[in-house]
């Protein structure tokens, strides 16, 4: 059961379909989305095997990036977690919590609403810690962060583009 405050959006997370690569290349096909993220949208053959390995994540491990369904039933975007992908810098070894929206779902609430559920979600799969990595400039994620109660823990800079990185942690367990 989900615990969503009075006013919170109704939103749902699904596991992404065959379908929403194409939705998630479309809500983020847009400069302001992916300022923090290389400026552009990437090619919708790569949306399509990442929508693909969240599957795989989801089936293999019970959690994955999930698309956000809006209180309209379209396609917001995605949040969930998945491993850190690095071995190279970054928190290697941790479950990196994210969100991304459409620039239409901006100011809803639905990240922090969407960012919740996945913590209810994660600590269902036995999860007992997660991260957040979010570019030192994104105020906007890392007012989502610190609503869900994470503690800034460290920054890194990223070889490729060199980019100043806040990371969050957050216990799941007391």
């Amino acid at each position: 059961m989900s615990t969503v405050p009075p006013g919170a959006p109704s939103i749902q997370l699904r596991v992404p379909t065959d379908e929403d690569a194409l939705s998630w290349h479309r809500a983020f096909d847009d400069p302001e989305v992916m300022e923090f993220f290389g400026g552009a949208s990437e090619e919708l053959s790569m949306y399509e095997e990442w929508t693909a390995r969240q599957r795989r994540l989801d089936a293999e491990l019970g959690y994955c990036l999930w698309t956000v369904l809006g209180e309209d039933g379209e396609v917001a975007g995605f949040t969930g977690a998945q491993p850190w992908p690095r071995t190279d810098y970054g928190p290697v070894g941790e479950i990196e919590i994210g969100w991304r929206l459409a620039r239409s779902a901006w100011g809803r609430g639905y990240a922090t609403a969407a960012a919740r559920l996945t913590l209810e979600r994660l600590r269902a799969a036995g999860v007992e810690r997660v991260v957040a990595t979010i570019d030192a400039g994104n105020e906007r994620s890392i007012a989502v962060a610190r609503r869900l109660g994470m503690e800034r823990a460290e920054s890194f800079t990223t070889p490729q583009p060199a980019q100043e990185v806040v990371c969050f942690r957050l216990a799941l367990t007391p």
